[in-house]
C-alpha cells in the first residue's frame, strides 16, 4: 500500500493498514532521511502511548533504526508526547519517532516524527521522509534482544529530566500550597498520574478519572478533549466540588479545561487565557503563533501588548518551524495544542495545565471569572463551535471545487470581506467573525468552524458553512 504522511506523520487503522510491516517501512524511511543529513551513528528517541500494541510497534521501529547505524533511546513505558519531545533535547538526539494516534478513534494508531528540536517536521521534510518509504519486504532490522545486547537500543525513563526542566519553567510550590481541588481527566491516556506526581506534598488535592490503560476508550468516542468525550470528567468535577477540571488527550500533548461548575471552556478561550497569563501575569514578551482556525482574541492581545501575531496553516508542522524562527512566546491551535517559549516547540498539555492553575492562583479567580477578565481586557467576546462530518474520499475534489466557486455576499448575516485559502477556505466576515471549511489532515473528515462575538450568530454561520460545503 501507499503510505501518505499527513499533519504529524502517518495514522492508519490497526491491522488493516497500520501493520508491523508498514511501521517498519516508515521507520526505515525516517532512518534514511536522517542518514541523508549526515547523522550516522547518532541517536533517535522512540516513545509510545497506551493504544493497542503501541509498545510492540515502538519496538519494531527501534529494530529498524538500529539496523541503520542509529542509536535508539526507547522509553521504558507509555510516555506523554511532550516528555518524549524534551527527551530529544536531553539526550541530544537528532529526532524522535512517537507511536501514537493522539486523539483518533480506538481503531487507529500512528507514527509521529520529530526533528532535533523535539518539534514537528516541516511539510518539505515530511515529503522527503515519505519519498524514502521502501516497498513491502525491503526493510532491514536487527531483532530487539540483539540490538539491546549490543547497546544499539537502550531503554530509559524520560520523566526525571522533563520534571527537572518543568521546575525551571514554573515554580510549582505556590500551586501546591494554593489549596485547590483539581480534577484531572486523563482520557485513559499518557497523562495519568502526572498532575498528582507534580503537585503532591501541599494543600492542593488532585483527583483523577480515566487513568488505566484501556485502548477502547470507554465513556468517550475517542480521547479528544472536547464534548461529549469529556462529559464524564466534567460531571465528576461538579460532583466533587472541584475548582477546575484539567483534561489531557490520549498522548497528553493537548489540553481541555472545565470550569468550577463542570462547564467546558473551549480551546480558543483557553488559548487566550494562556497568552494573557504569559503577557500580563508573567510579563513575558514574544511573538504569538496561531493557526488560522483559532481565536482572533490573540490578535487583540498582540495589539494590547505590542507583540507580533503570526497566522499559519493548521498543524504543528507549520507552527513549530514558525515558533523556532521567531523565538515565539506561545504557539497553538484550535484543537487544544499549545507550545511555549524556553521549552520544546511541541504541544504540551501538562505544562499548559500547570499554567492555567498558576493563572488561577495569581489572580485569585475561578476559571469562569478568568474568562470574564479576558473578555474585559480584550474588549470583545468569543463564541466558537466546530462541526465534523465524514465524507467519501472520492468526493473530496468535488467538495473543494464547490467551496472554491462559492462567493456569497454574506455568511450568517455578516458581510463577507475576503477568503483566505492558506489551509482550506477561511471566510473573513464583518466585525472580526470568521467561518473556516477545511479537510482534516489525519482523518477522512471535513471540518466547519466559526468564531464570532455574538452567540446568536454561531449557528447561522455554521448552517451557511454546511450549505457552502454541500453538507446540508
Amino acid at each position: 500500500m501507499t503510505i501518505k504522511f499527513g499533519t504529524d506523520g502517518w495514522r492508519g487503522r490497526i491491522a488493516e493498514d497500520y501493520t508491523f510491516d508498514n511501521v517498519r517501512r516508515c521507520a526505515q524511511a525516517f532512518a534514511r532521511y536522517i542518514l541523508e543529513d549526515g547523522h550516522a551513528g547518532e541517536s533517535v528517541v522512540v516513545g509510545y502511548d497506551k493504544r493497542f500494541a503501541s509498545e510492540h510497534f515502538a519496538a519494531a521501529a527501534a529494530e529498524v533504526l538500529a539496523a541503520h547505524n542509529l542509536r535508539v533511546w526507547l522509553t521504558d513505558g507509555a510516555t506523554p508526547t511532550p516528555v518524549i519531545a524534551y527527551a530529544v533535547l536531553d539526550t541530544q538526539a537528532v529526532g524522535a519517532i512517537n507511536i501514537t494516534a493522539s486523539h483518533n478513534p480506538p481503531t487507529d494508531n500512528g507514527f509521529k516524527v520529530r526533528d532535533h528540536t523535539g518539534g514537528a517536521i516541516a511539510p518539505a521534510g515530511l515529503k522527503a521522509i515519505e519519498a524514502h518509504i521502501p516497498p513491502p519486504g525491503a526493510v532491514k532490522r536487527i531483532p530487539l534482544p540483539e540490538a539491546t545486547e549490543t547497546g544499539a537500543v537502550q531503554t530509559f525513563d524520560a520523566a526525571p529530566a522533563y520534571i527537572e526542566h518543568i521546575n525551571d519553567i514554573i515554580d510549582l510550590a505556590p500551586i501546591k500550597d494554593a489549596g485547590f481541588k483539581v480534577m484531572v481527566d486523563a482520557m485513559w491516556g499518557n497523562g495519568a498520574g502526572w498532575f498528582p506526581r507534580l503537585l503532591q506534598g501541599g494543600r492542593t488535592q488532585v483527583s483523577e478519572v480515566h487513568t488505566a490503560r484501556h485502548p477502547l476508550f470507554p465513556e468517550m468516542s475517542r480521547p479528544e478533549p472536547i464534548p461529549p468525550n469529556v462529559d464524564v470528567g466534567l460531571r465528576a468535577t461538579a460532583e466533587d466540588n472541584a475548582d477546575v477540571c484539567i483534561i489531557t488527550d490520549g498522548d497528553a500533548d493537548r489540553l481541555g479545561v472545565g470550569d468550577e461548575n463542570g462547564q467546558f471552556i473551549n480551546q480558543l478561550r483557553v488559548f487566550g487565557l494562556l497568552a494573557y497569563y504569559l503577557l500580563e501575569v508573567r510579563g513575558q514578551r514574544g511573538a504569538i503563533v496561531k493557526t488560522l482556525s483559532t481565536t482572533s482574541l490573540l490578535d487583540r492581545l498582540g495589539e494590547l501588548y505590542n507583540v507580533p501575531v503570526y497566522e499559519t496553516g493548521v498543524g504543528f508542522k507549520y507552527i513549530a518551524p514558525k515558533m523556532t524562527a521567531t523565538d515565539a512566546l506561545i504557539g497553538g491551535e484550535e484543537s487544544g495544542g499549545f507550545a511555549f517559549q524556553n521549552h520544546v516547540p511541541e504541544r504540551d498539555g501538562i505544562l499548559a495545565g500547570l499554567f492555567i492553575l498558576d493563572l488561577m492562583r495569581n489572580l485569585g479567580q475561578s476559571p469562569s471569572e478568568l474568562i470574564e477578565t479576558l473578555f474585559a481586557r480584550t474588549g470583545r467576546q468569543s463564541y466558537y463551535h466546530r462541526i465534523d462530518s465524514d465524507f467519501p474520499e472520492d468526493q473530496k475534489e468535488s467538495i473543494m471545487e464547490r467551496v472554491e466557486s462559492t462567493a456569497p455576499e454574506s455568511v450568517g448575516g455578516l458581510a463577507l470581506l475576503s477568503v483566505d485559502k492558506t489551509d482550506g477556505f477561511k471566510f473573513k466576515l464583518q466585525g472580526g467573525s470568521w467561518l473556516l471549511i477545511r479537510f482534516s489532515g489525519t482523518e477522512p473528515i471535513i471540518r466547519v468552524y466559526c468564531e464570532t462575538d455574538d452567540k446568536k450568530r454561531v449557528q447561522p454561520i455554521l448552517r451557511d458553512g454546511l450549505r457552502i460545503a454541500g453538507l446540508q
